[in-house]
Order: structure tokens, then C-alpha cells, then sequence
């Protein structure tokens, strides 16, 4: 007689009663109990604390590439406020011939003036440049519960009765949204460890949908192109905003340098007075400086006036890294991959952008 196996409530890892210092790991008495969650996931859903787990990228794309190969609806979670941060490259390659749906998470952090109508354009097009084709597009707001009837009502339509995966990288709020559907059908809270840290589900974890199908939620695909790889843990709830954006707009002149903690900064180089917007973390601390000060106020003030990063971060915090943009076309974002945006309101700008070597910065057509 085989031993059953048991997996975590929360992560889906497989459990395990011998090694603390494993993925897995829960003490025997925790068994009895009718949820079993491993230790990692009781720490975080109790005291806010994560353990580290030796998962690889590779151990992630395996599990995905399974999702091509069954039949099923594939509902692709990305973080409103970092869409090309919390893109999932190459999902076209591993969705095979299943439908997509497009979410949009975390609509209530953008400002009121943001136009949905705009926002789900916007969307579809970007998906379908970034390779992807959505058969339909949602907003919704997993922490608030805005637009999950909507969604759901949806998904139960595309499925066509078949198995749902909900896909996205890390720190989009998947499986915050997953709660809300299984509460949303069931009444149950909380099935699923949720956290703001990167990489919190470990394995495919499967809810019962009816008698034939599942939803599952997968790991979330790491992104080292984002932000949050390069502060500490205590500071991404300074960088992840967690209310609604308060757009912060600054007169410039030429010359003249924004820095966004110590983790960006924009040189506002040419382009006569005007305004520029900042759409980021209402935590984040903007200064302003001269152009000529900036480079020895960043060498000098980096830890301290400049944070995150903080102080002990900066032997291996990487060198900022700058790129030069031509504000050709009319209202244009200057997007930090993880940070946030910055518009500039008409055309005939030239700024460069510093970000950590390794962090996306690109420019879009503004998006408010």
C-alpha cells in the first residue's frame, strides 16, 4: 500500500515532515489538521515572513510547458501598473492552441482620470505586439474584489467546461484573484498563501471547479527585469503602491534631474520650461536637483537621502545605466519596469533615464 501524498493548502508543494530547511517542510502534528499548510506558507500568512526556496526558472517554464499540452482555458494575470514588467515573455510559445484571457490587475491603484475604454485598448494592442492574442481583455482589482463577477462569469464561458490555468509572474496579485474567485463560488477564504513577495506558489495548485474540471493556479514566473529584484524586501511596499496613485507634476527647467529614491532618475535635458507627471508609489521620496549635482549627490547621498536601497544594499546594488530618449510624438510615458511612469506632456523633450543595469525603461503613448 502506497503512502498517500500530502500537498500544501497553500502553495501546492508537495509536504514533507523530515527536514525544516526544506520546501515542503511541516511538523507532524500538523497533519491532523483539515487545511494543511507547510511552514513557509504558515510564517507568511501569520508574521508577513518569507524563506528563500531553491526553485529555478527552469523548474517554472517545465511546469508551464505542461499547460500547452492539456486543453483548458489560460487566464493571464498582469500587473496594470507594470504591464511590460509583469509580461510573461514567450507565453504564445507555451498557451498552445488553448484561448487567453487578458487581466488586467490592480486598476484601483491608477488615478480616477484613467479611462477604461482606453486601458483595455491599450492592452489588447500591447499583448498583440508583445506576440499574444487575447481573446477577450478584463480589469479588475483582486484586493478590492472590482470586476471578479464579470471575470468569472466570463471564465465559466470560455472554458467550455475544460480545466483553467491562471498564469503570471510573480507579484501580480494571482493568487489574491484566485481567492477572491474561490470565495466568490464557495465562501471559502484564503485557501491560497498570498504575498507581496516574488515566487510565494511553489507548485501547480488545483481547485475543484465541478466534477470534470480544475482551476489551477501555477508558480509565478520570476522577471528579473523588474524592480522589486533590486531592493530589499522590507522596502517593496515602499515601491509596490498598495493605494491610489496622487500624480506628482514638476515644473523644469533644462538641466534639471528627478530622482526616484535612489533606484531611477530622469535628466530632463532639453526641450524649454514645462511640466512633467510622475506616476509612482505615493511611498517613493522624489527629489530634485541640478544636472551638475546630480552624479556626486548619487554618489554621496545613495543609501541615505537617496533609499531604497538602504545602506547595506550597496555592494551589490548594480550601477544605473542610462537611456536616452527623443520625445518625438505628442503625450508620452516614460515607463520604469516595476517603478512606475513619468509623462511628458507635448513633444520636443530629450530626457535620459538611469535604472539599475538590468531593469526595463521604454516609452509608450501615454496611457492617462
Amino acid at each position: 500500500m502506497t503512502e498517500e501524498v500530502l500537498h500544501c493548502m497553500g502553495c501546492g508543494v508537495e509536504l514533507q515532515t523530515e527536514n525544516p530547511s526544506e520546501i515542503g517542510y511541516t511538523p507532524a502534528s500538523a497533519l491532523e489538521k483539515e487545511f494543511v499548510i507547510c511552514q513557509r506558507c504558515f510564517r507568511l500568512k501569520h508574521y508577513n515572513e518569507i524563506q528563500d526556496v531553491s526553485l529555478t526558472d527552469d523548474d517554472f517554464l517545465k511546469i508551464l510547458n505542461g499547460i500547452g499540452q492539456s486543453r483548458g482555458l489560460v487566464v493571464k494575470i498582469v500587473d496594470i501598473f507594470d504591464f511590460n514588467g509583469s509580461w510573461l515573455p514567450g507565453l504564445h510559445r507555451f498557451v498552445g492552441n488553448n484561448d487567453v484571457l487578458l487581466v488586467g490587475n490592480k486598476v484601483d491603484l491608477l488615478p480616477k482620470s484613467a479611462k477604461k475604454n482606453k486601458l483595455v485598448n491599450w492592452m489588447k494592442k500591447s499583448a498583440k505586439d508583445l506576440g499574444l492574442r487575447a481573446a477577450d481583455v478584463f480589469l479588475i482589482s483582486a484586493d478590492k474584489g472590482q470586476g471578479i463577477q464579470e471575470l468569472a462569469a466570463a471564465i465559466e464561458e470560455y472554458r467550455n467546461g475544460q480545466d483553467v490555468y491562471v498564469v503570471g509572474c510573480t507579484n501580480v496579485g494571482k493568487s489574491t484573484f484566485i481567492n477572491r474567485l474561490i470565495k466568490e463560488f464557495s465562501g471559502e477564504q484564503d485557501i491560497i498563501t498570498t504575498s507581496q513577495y516574488p515566487g510565494t506558489t511553489l507548485d501547480l495548485i488545483g481547485i475543484s471547479l465541478d466534477e470534470t474540471a480544475t482551476l489551477y493556479d501555477t508558480p509565478g514566473i520570476i522577471n528579473h527585469h523588474q524592480m522589486a529584484h533590486y531592493v530589499d524586501k522590507r522596502d517593496l511596499k515602499i515601491i509596490s503602491p498598495k493605494k491610489e496613485i496622487k500624480p506628482k507634476i514638476y515644473q523644469l527647467n533644462e538641466a534639471q534631474t528627478l530622482f526616484f529614491g535612489g533606484l531611477a532618475r530622469l535628466d530632463y535635458v532639453s526641450g524649454g520650461k514645462r511640466a512633467l507627471t510622475c506616476y509612482v508609489s505615493n511611498e517613493i521620496n522624489i527629489h530634485r536637483t541640478k544636472f551638475e549635482k546630480a552624479d556626486d549627490l548619487y554618489a554621496n547621498h545613495l543609501g541615505e537621502l537617496l533609499q531604497p536601497p538602504r545602506q547595506e544594499q550597496l555592494d551589490e546594488f548594480p550601477p544605473l545605466v542610462a537611456h536616452e530618449f527623443n520625445i518625438k510624438e505628442g503625450k508620452t510615458d516614460i515607463v520604469f519596469s516595476g517603478l512606475g511612469w513619468v509623462t511628458v506632456n507635448e513633444p520636443g523633450a530629450k530626457v535620459v533615464a538611469h535604472v539599475p543595469q538590468g531593469v526595463g525603461v521604454f516609452v509608450r503613448e501615454s496611457l492617462i
